[in-house]
């Protein structure tokens, strides 16, 4: 049963990541620290990975004269983040 869960969602905060933006169109690099409470670097490693399937899309732009970067969920994302939360839920046995 455990073949269904997705690798890419075993660590809490690409887990985290994804529950975010799944139910939010587009979260910037601050929001994000803010919400899981975790490090530029680490945070921008996890998206960077999460990218790289294809699971999050980017956007760098400008907001007056100040650089932001947001990202949002891919459809492929977001069937894969489903799927991954389908199959946790099969593993717990109903009462």
């Amino acid at each position: 049963m455990i073949e269904d869960l997705n690798k890419a969602f075993e660590s809490r905060v690409r887990l985290g990541i994804m529950a975010v933006l799944v139910v939010n169109e587009w979260v910037d690099h601050a929001q994000f620290k803010e919400l899981l409470g975790v490090t530029d670097g680490n945070l921008a490693s996890h998206l960077a990975a999460l990218e790289e399937l294809k699971y999050v899309q980017v956007r760098k732009r400008f907001i007056g004269k100040r650089p932001n970067t947001s990202y949002r969920s891919t459809i492929p994302g977001t069937k894969a983040f489903r799927a991954h939360l389908d199959a946790i839920e099969r593993l717990i046995p109903k009462p």
